[in-house]
């Protein structure tokens, strides 16, 4: 990481921080049986993952949730395989504000919906991702671990580095469905 890139983001942590300290959210551990609505957030760059991503809605959608998603693109641009913006929303590095928070107004809409469940499908870590997931007033906060992202989530999975998508969205359905006792 540059050196420009390294103070971007311990800024960008520490306006995390501070918008996190004043956040009230009606936190609540659902499961995946109690929950009505759910959020997801990705990163949209790999088109594998993202069609593992999209499988995992119609999958929750199959369960009658209500299911949100938005996708980040590391990339300046959003590639061509995106599709429907009904379906999902995407931004980019370019609707970053200089210390890399998300600055567009769904992203805002999104971080303001009383989600039951948020899934931060995060797996690269990536910063815009980590932001939303922190502003987010989700009930159920579920994530990557990631040390120092505790005052982020709610259940954070661990052992997932390296591992990939499919084998973090496992790990997320096996969890959730062990809060509800079907597992």
């Amino acid at each position: 990481m540059s050196v420009l890139a390294n103070i971007k983001s311990n800024i960008g942590g520490y306006f995390l921080k501070q918008e996190m300290a004043g956040l009230k959210r009606d936190r609540n551990m659902l499961n995946l049986d109690e929950a009505r609505t759910v959020g997801i957030l990705f990163e949209a760059t790999d088109k594998e993952e993202f069609e593992l991503v999209k499988k995992y809605v119609l999958y929750l959608r199959d369960l009658k949730k209500k299911v949100k998603a938005i996708g980040y693109f590391s990339t300046g641009e959003t590639p061509d395989f995106t599709f429907s913006k009904l379906e999902y929303d995407f931004f980019s590095k370019k609707d970053l504000n200089w210390y890399n928070k998300p600055s567009d107004k769904f992203v805002s809409n999104f971080m303001q919906e009383d989600f039951d469940i948020l899934l931060d499908l995060n797996i690269h870590s990536h910063f815009p991702l980590r932001y939303i997931a922190g502003i987010s007033k989700a009930r159920f906060k579920v994530g990557p671990y990631k040390e120092g992202d505790e005052a982020i989530y709610d259940l954070m999975i661990e052992g997932t580095e390296g591992k990939g998508m499919k084998y973090f969205l496992r790990q997320v359905d096996t969890y959730l469905l062990m809060l509800s006792g079907r597992k």
